[in-house]
């Protein structure tokens, strides 16, 4: 690109903006939060900003080796970070300098000029929050390059201390890490949940509510539960939304209200998110109800993890976007643990997922519904980082069954590759949901507690199902762990066996599992751990960073 090409916006632009992020970073903690005016103010630098971009900025985009910026993001992390409130100031506000200087050097200094972007991101307090203002300021190629470099570097987390304040106290379980061996395998650390008190049987350990639920799809539809916290409805009495194209219905006006500012206002809505921002114009707003519409039909294939996957990008989003605008969204960064400086992504970059092959086509339609909600937000989504969150649904989402749970229908069509943890059985479950500290329970055919819905709702309460001492690990059963009428113990157990190492990729060694396969010939669940991957389950900061312990 030349460099006179972007001088105008650069100058003009850059300087605007980058004056207000500096201004928003050194009074963040205050000034966000108690000063409206702030707030209002951001919000005209942030408007006067794209309007300079839009008509003056004429960029083109510029090709990085991808080895170069890989190998560019790794001397990157190896620098020290400040420490001090006071030099994180100063480091942020020379790096903005910095890049500012960069944009004006022409394509030869786009690189550059990411690092040095991505240097002030790295010290933001709330990176994701920083993002939402870059994407009206940096020029096209360079926030592409930044963007690229944090699909590949999810270390912006603050590790020391995570573990001292999540989950919360009062939820009686901390998270200790243990050793575990698996086959022939090294052994490898694994995050496990203990109880910090005594309980007894049938005592509840914990309630929990999920950050994001969503219904089987053969419910999604019909009015009979809500579509928020999966409660069901009485006939006649459901709250729809006109013109809603994934026909959600809501038990109150309460879990509509919430269920729009968590994601629905983002992925289906109508209206864009960011406050104070214009109406869009005729032609966007088609091009959003056909994204809408596609999204949609592709979700009627009987995918319920594309849905999840959208509503937990979504609700980051939204998080972030509350904090630049009045809006009110419940923030889980404080609703599990103790310290307000770990917000939703930080929970999410620390549990464990599947390696999944990546899907161009989900990528595709979410991310264009992304860009019809927030020109610049489909940016943030990579195939690879979408394989990501979809690795972690598909392996920590709890199937959320009443009672024992339902008769299915016959004309159910949710995928039998999307199985959620449930001792009913996906197959009785009426909803899922992701659960932050229920995630860290590892699964036993012989477990120590069990999760309960008596509420009605996805709030789900861990029962013990024997007296426990302080310091026992919790475990849930993944699968059905009953013996089936008609089945054999041995085909009982090599039933469940074949279920984990299809949906969660290990071969279960608790000890009922133990006791049993002497009885029988393992080979077949071994042949079934090989064949869907035992190695494609691993940490996300293992998988992503390529860094051993």
């Amino acid at each position: 690109m030349n460099s006179n090409r972007i001088v105008t916006f650069t100058v003009i632009a850059a300087a605007a903006a980058v004056t207000a992020i500096v201004g928003y970073a050194a009074y963040f903690d205050h000034k966000r939060r108690s000063d409206p005016g702030f707030r209002k103010e951001l919000r005209r630098q942030q408007k006067k900003a794209h309007r300079l971009a839009t008509n003056e900025a004429k960029t083109t985009v510029t090709s990085i080796p991808r080895e170069d910026l890989l190998k560019a993001l790794q001397e990157l992390k190896k620098e020290t970070i400040p420490t001090s409130a006071q030099e994180k100031e100063a480091y942020f506000s020379q790096n903005i300098g910095m890049a500012e200087q960069l944009c004006m050097q022409g394509d030869a200094f786009h690189l550059p000029a990411a690092l040095s972007f991505y240097r002030a991101l790295r010290v933001y307090p709330n990176p994701m929050e920083l993002i939402l203002l870059f994407q009206r300021m940096v020029p096209e190629p360079i926030l592409k390059l930044v963007m690229e470099m944090w699909s590949h570097d999810p270390a912006h987390e603050k590790d020391k201390g995570y573990y001292d304040h999540f989950p919360k106290k009062d939820m009686n379980v901390s998270v200790k890490s243990a050793i575990m061996k698996v086959g022939e395998n090294s052994p490898t650390k694994k995050d496990v949940l203990i109880i910090t008190k005594d309980v007894e049987v049938g005592e509840v350990i914990y309630k929990e509510d999920p950050i994001i639920t969503v219904l089987d799809p053969d419910l999604e539809s019909v009015g009979s539960h809500c579509s928020q916290c999966l409660r069901k409805i009485n006939p006649g009495v459901s709250i729809r939304l006109p013109d809603d194209p994934l026909q959600t219905s809501y038990c109150s006006q309460a879990c509509q209200t919430k269920a729009r500012l968590e994601s629905y206002g983002i992925l289906f809505g109508s209206e864009p998110p960011i406050p104070d921002t214009p109406p869009p114009s005729a032609t966007d707003k088609k091009l959003r109800t056909k994204a809408q519409e596609e999204l949609v039909s592709h979700l009627r294939k009987g995918k319920t993890a594309p849905l999840l996957v959208a509503r937990l990008i979504a609700k980051q989003l939204a998080e972030e976007i509350a904090n630049v605008s009045s809006n009110s969204v419940p923030n889980h960064s404080t609703s599990a643990t103790s310290e307000k400086d770990y917000n939703l992504y930080d929970h999410i970059e620390r549990l464990r997922y599947l390696a999944l092959p990546v899907d161009d086509e989900e990528t595709a339609l979410l991310s264009q519904i992304l860009k019809t909600s927030v020109p610049g937000l489909e940016q943030m989504l990579t195939s690879e980082r979408y394989a990501i969150f979809k690795g972690k649904i598909l392996y920590n989402a709890i199937g959320v069954c009443f009672g024992e749970g339902r008769d299915k229908p016959s004309s159910n069509t949710k995928s039998e590759d999307e199985r959620t943890r449930t001792m009913y059985g996906t197959d009785r479950q009426t909803g899922s949901g992701l659960y932050l500290v229920s995630s860290y329970l590892a699964h036993s055919c012989s477990p120590s507690a069990r999760p309960s819905f008596p509420e009605g709702t996805s709030t789900l309460h861990l029962i013990a199902n024997h007296a426990l001492k302080k310091g026992d690990e919790l475990t849930i059963a993944y699968v059905d762990i009953l013996q089936r009428e008609g089945e054999t113990t041995q085909e009982a157990h090599l039933r469940r066996r074949r279920e984990l190492a299809h949906s969660w990729r290990f071969a279960c060694t608790c000890r009922r599992c133990l006791e049993e396969i002497s009885a029988g010939d393992e080979s077949k669940v071994e042949i079934a751990v090989q064949r869907y991957g035992e190695n494609n389950m691993d940490e996300p900061s293992l998988v992503d960073n390529d860094i051993q312990d």
